[in-house]
């Protein structure tokens, strides 16, 4: 009897580290997307004051060549960071995720110029109310969505293409539709999202090794996606453009 009831405390004790153990994975999977948050704010904030008080730089930076090249740059570090994320350890994948928070820092600046600070500040506080609301229910729901993340994924496809179809029409009407379809897309990825990476945390998290801290990171990327994505089209369907 006396084995019996050591068997049960340890088991416990087992599962309390476990639990443990996973809410910390978990907790560190929002804090790393608020970090790339925040050090893409913090770089666009430096980017967009030497554009404004710098002539030379806002003529160099604004140029066509220069928002291609952080567009194509930003592309090829989140392809990188996720399909090779196996094979990096977790500090450098760490790095790819910080270096990939700035290029998108500086990629956004021209964007956030072209909209007066109020709206942007409106529509961020709008943008994390509706993301907290998704990602809470995505955490907390006993429904499988499964399929709304691929019927999401499919149709974030379909956005893409008349995105680039529009870049050519400048149909400022197919970009409200674009924005609006985005709008949703965006939270039925955000609660697909969070469940997966939920999901996979308690899979996998027993131990908090470089393998589980990656899987956390990738969260934290995909997360960070779904937030940006949902901000930029918010911006443009509620934001106030500068005179």
């Amino acid at each position: 009897m006396a084995y019996v009831k050591d068997y049960t405390v340890r088991s416990e004790s087992s599962e309390q580290r476990f639990a443990e153990t996973t809410a910390s994975v978990y907790r560190n999977m929002y804090l790393w997307m608020t970090c790339g948050l925040a050090l893409t704010a913090m770089t666009a904030f430096l980017v967009m004051d030497r554009i404004v008080h710098n002539g030379a730089f806002a003529e160099m930076f604004l140029s066509n060549g220069m928002m291609w090249g952080l567009a194509i740059a930003s592309f090829i570090l989140v392809l990188a960071l996720s399909a090779m994320i196996e094979r990096l350890s977790f500090i450098v994948a760490t790095l790819f995720f910080a270096l990939y928070s700035v290029v998108m820092g500086a990629w956004m600046a021209p964007v956030l110029l072209v909209y007066t600070e109020a709206s942007v500040f409106k529509v961020f506080l709008i943008t994390a109310g509706t993301f907290g609301g998704m990602a809470v229910y995505g955490h907390v729901t006993k429904s499988d969505l499964t399929t709304v993340g691929r019927i999401a994924g499919m149709a974030l496809w379909g956005v893409i293409l008349a995105s680039i179809v529009n870049f050519f029409m400048h149909s400022a009407m197919i970009d409200y539709v674009i924005s609006y379809v985005a709008v949703a897309i965006f939270c039925g990825l955000t609660m697909y999202d969070v469940q997966k990476f939920k999901q996979i945390i308690l899979n996998y998290g027993s131990e908090a090794d470089d393998n589980v801290r990656k899987i956390a990171l990738l969260g934290a990327l995909s997360l960070y996606l779904d937030f940006l994505n949902l901000f930029l089209h918010l911006l443009r369907i509620l934001g106030s453009r500068r005179d």
